[in-house]
């Protein structure tokens, strides 16, 4: 009897694995990746929730003194980790045109948070909202160990948390503002 509970368990858990279960969907390769946290998908945008990739056409100065596409480098690893875990994605939230979805991928047979792993490797930060406070508190908590760590981006100096270059922007926006 234990045998056949245990074989029946073990059967379900292998199905999870291979496939995505209900209300998920595959992340597949050769979406259309716009940043390193928002792809277009069957003429739908998707973006990772409580994620904030690098901003395309920042840049950040490598080791060698190049200046490189800061989003283009967090795309990059986006594109990597779909390769490499191939994630499965649920929506948590609409907002306008946007789906936002919580993914996780499999990595040696466990499933990890793909936001996380973004954010752990310092190729993508945790997303604020308009009051300056992280959407997702937890994804903050990682970012801070992955800038001590300096891990990915973090390793560079010039690097800036995207959210603190769009508060600038919005700031500079503002009726008055620069006067």
């Amino acid at each position: 009897m234990k045998r056949t509970a245990l074989a029946v368990l073990a059967g379900l858990f292998a199905t999870a694995v291979h496939a995505a279960p209900q209300g998920y969907f595959d992340l597949r390769q050769g979406v259309a990746l716009e940043t390193g946290e928002t792809w277009i998908a069957d003429g739908r945008t998707y973006r990772l929730y409580g994620v904030q990739s690098c901003l395309r056409g920042t840049s950040y100065t490598d080791k060698a003194g190049v200046a490189r596409d800061c989003g283009e480098a967090s795309l990059a690893v986006l594109a990597a980790f779909i390769r490499d875990t191939a994630p499965v994605c649920a929506p948590v939230a609409e907002a306008g045109q946007v789906t936002y979805v919580a993914c996780y991928g499999s990595v040696a047979g466990n499933r990890m948070d793909l936001a996380v792993l973004l954010i752990a490797s310092g190729f993508a930060f945790a997303a604020l909202d308009s009051s300056g406070l992280p959407v997702h508190p937890e994804y903050a908590v990682i970012e801070q160990d992955a800038r001590a760590r300096r891990a990915g981006l973090w390793q560079f100096d010039d690097v800036q948390h995207p959210a603190i270059l769009l508060s600038k922007n919005a700031n500079a926006r503002k009726p008055g503002a620069g006067q």
